[in-house]
């Protein structure tokens, strides 16, 4: 084994870097972006049809071909990727931090974890959020999240999860098996954009989509039942405002149709799907440029959409679960799924004084700045490899003594 100058991190579970779209590709995007100690050496699995390397970020990249073979794909790809981080790091001759974004490979960690242990590495596990509650997946795929989850956290040595709801949850549900858990949040990018309405594209987006500045309600995020669309919706329907709401959001034809048969919202001409926005610097000014941003997320850790809107928006309205006034906290306003209980506060804010709109959008950009930037939380991860690293070195010398 080699000296411990170096502190080689693995890192599996996202779809890969270059990041497009995603909370975990964007994740390792800035993490290997905003690195300062010239000490840690990432290694950053990708899927993709075939198995070439390259360097993006000064980080060792290498493609893992998936086969497309529907939800069970992930797992294929997460379990060939680890092969092929255990497969490295003996090459190089290296105790790896092996890092795995969210619980896919429970039922096959165990046995993974024996291996990484014997090289004198450890295994660390972001337990992402409740996968297990999300609707899209059967019953017995929700089942298989939920056996997935438990054995990540029976086998990890170290548990990074992004909410402290999640940890408080993790220590709460899985205690029997006396996790190690640390909180380290996700990140945000929380600076004013410095270019011209025409240079993004915001000027073509207002005219493509008959939008005005100031003029709208924002709502940023995966178009998925427990995002709380349907709820989003109908209140804006329900309240007096005369604004549009803009929903940046996947395609999902199907629970369209639903949400048309129940809410009738294409009758009016202010709820506008306008798609997907890729274009980071156009969706920053279209964030920027909101009256107010909606986010009805109640599944899963710290989301980066809202740590997004947090960072760009003045007028935040946040469905009121922990996970979101966790990082709310006073920078926001709150509502529930109680009947009429968003289209009321619609109502209320459109009175708002601009000046208390303003005030509130100072609070919320100070709070990202202070402790969800990038910069802030690439330096925790960093202090915790490195103490890590140090760790190993002293058991080394124990060992050799």
């Amino acid at each position: 084994m080699r000296e411990f100058r170096e502190r080689h991190i693995f890192i599996i579970g996202s779809k890969g870097i270059p990041a497009n779209y995603g909370g975990f590709e964007t994740f390792v995007d800035k993490l290997t972006e905003y690195k300062k100690d010239e000490e840690i050496i990432y290694h950053v699995a990708c899927m993709s049809d075939n198995n070439n390397r390259f360097i993006y970020n000064d980080a060792w990249c290498f493609n893992v071909k998936s086969p497309d073979i529907g939800p069970a794909r992930a797992i294929y790809y997460d379990i060939m990727a680890l092969r092929r981080c255990i497969k490295e790091a003996k090459r190089l001759g290296v105790a790896p931090i092996i890092y795995v974004l969210a619980c896919r490979i429970g039922p096959f960690i165990g046995y993974y974890k024996n291996i990484i242990h014997k090289m004198g590495g450890q295994l660390f596990v972001n337990p992402d959020g409740h996968e297990w509650k999300r609707s899209k997946w059967s019953k017995p795929v929700r089942e298989y999240w939920k056996l997935s989850e438990r054995l990540m956290v029976k086998h990890a040595d170290l548990l990074i999860c992004d909410s402290k709801g999640i940890e408080e949850y993790i220590q709460e549900d899985y205690k029997q098996y006396n996790p190690n858990t640390t909180f380290i949040s996700y990140g945000a990018e929380f600076s004013k954009t410095d270019y011209s309405d025409e240079v993004c594209g915001y000027v073509d987006w207002c005219n493509k989509h008959q939008v005005q500045e100031n003029n709208y309600y924002l709502i940023v995020g995966r178009f998925v039942p427990e995002n709380n669309y349907e709820t989003m919706i109908r209140e804006f329907l329900k309240s007096n405002s005369n604004k549009d709401l803009v929903i940046i959001t996947t395609e999902n034809e199907s629970f369209q149709n639903q949400l048309e048969e129940k809410l009738h919202y294409k009758q009016n001409p202010h709820v506008k799907f306008v798609g997907t926005v890729y274009d980071q610097k156009l969706l920053k000014r279209i964030r920027e440029k909101a009256f107010a941003y909606i986010h009805g997320h109640e599944v899963g850790g710290t989301n980066p959409s809202l740590l997004e809107a947090l960072g760009m928006t003045n007028l935040n309205l946040l469905l009121g679960v922990n996970f979101n006034k966790e990082v709310g906290e006073n920078t926001a306003l709150y509502w529930n799924k109680e009947d009429g209980n968003l289209a009321k506060l619609m109502n209320e804010v459109e009175k708002l004084p601009q000046e208390e709109i303003v005030e509130l959008g100072i609070r919320a950009h100070n709070c990202i700045e202070t402790a969800y930037s990038w910069d802030f939380i690439v330096n925790e991860y960093e202090n915790l490899f490195l103490q890590v690293k140090e760790k190993q070195k002293v058991e080394l010398c124990a060992t050799q003594a």
